[in-house]
This record gives C-alpha cells, sequence and structure tokens, in this order.
C-alpha cells in the first residue's frame, strides 16, 4: 500500500504540546475525526481501551497506539513530535516523544497489521528516529517518513 494512502503530510504534527499521555490520544484523536469523518470520541475510545491491553509505548521514545475503528473507510496513521516528553508507561520506562497512531478499519485488520508492523520497523531505525526530532517542519518530517516507508515496503 503506497505511504499516501495512509499518511500525509496533514497528518504529521510537529512539536505537538501536550502535557499527558491521555491528553496526547485526545489531541490525535480531533485531529484524526477532522480527516476521516469519524467521531472524536469513538477513535479516543478505540485507542484508550487498546492503552488499557498494555502500553504501546515501544521504547526508545516511541509510542504507536493503533486501534480498529468502525466507520473508518481506510487505514489512516497520524505521525506527531511531541514538544516534550510524556510519560507513556513505555516498556524501557522512559518517556515519548514520538507518537504514530495507526486506525485500522474493523473491514480490514489484514492490511493494519501489516502497516503496523512496517511502522514499527520504520521507528526502531535509529537513523529515522534522529531524522524525525530534527527535521524543520512537517513537510520534511513527511519526505523522512515517506522515504523510511519505502525502503521497507516497496509499493
Amino acid at each position: 500500500m503506497p505511504i499516501s494512502e495512509f499518511l500525509t503530510p496533514e497528518h504529521l504534527l510537529v512539536d505537538l504540546a501536550a502535557p499527558s499521555k491521555q491528553s496526547v490520544l485526545e489531541a490525535l484523536s480531533t485531529k484524526a475525526a477532522a480527516w476521516s469523518g469519524v467521531d472524536a470520541n469513538v477513535i479516543f475510545t478505540a485507542l484508550n481501551n487498546r492503552e488499557q491491553l498494555g502500553s504501546t509505548g515501544m521504547g526508545q521514545g516511541i509510542a504507536i497506539p493503533h486501534a480498529t475503528v468502525d466507520g473508518l473507510a481506510r487505514p489512516m496513521g497520524l505521525l506527531a513530535r511531541l514538544a516534550r516528553p510524556v510519560d507513556f508507561d513505555a516498556i524501557d520506562e522512559g518517556k515519548v516523544d514520538i507518537v504514530f497512531v495507526l486506525l485500522i478499519p474493523a473491514s480490514d485488520r489484514a492490511a493494519g497489521l501489516k502497516l503496523l508492523s512496517t511502522a514499527a520497523r520504520i521507528l526502531r531505525s535509529e537513523e529515522t528516529r534522529t531524522l524525525i526530532r530534527a527535521v524543520p517542519d512537517a513537510g520534511a518530517l513527511y519526505e523522512a517518513i515517506a522515504a523510511a516507508y519505502c525502503a521497507q515496503s516497496p509499493g
């Protein structure tokens, strides 16, 4: 699946100010609702329910909150670089400053799992994390992520 089918430059937030895990999820749910047409409360509830099963903080400052969302037409990603790291109950107990939200339609879970796996591989790369933390704006961030995605999952 081409990256443009689930992530666009408009879905990237640089220096998002959010003081807690919950406020990060709320802010990203609101953004996702505006772009997807699905109610923000439905998205937040899906993400929050997934977090209740276990944190999606994978360590090294990265979290990948993900959930299946009823009413979503296609997979959707949002990437946020936080203004300040927040506690996300990550596996390494470190704070998180890069959050990639993946929302998956109930009708296409297989594609969503592939995207989740690819996102995790991309964000495990120290080079990619360094780029995300250094780029000046959403346009440069999109270029960095798109290049990393194409290298991991051509087409």
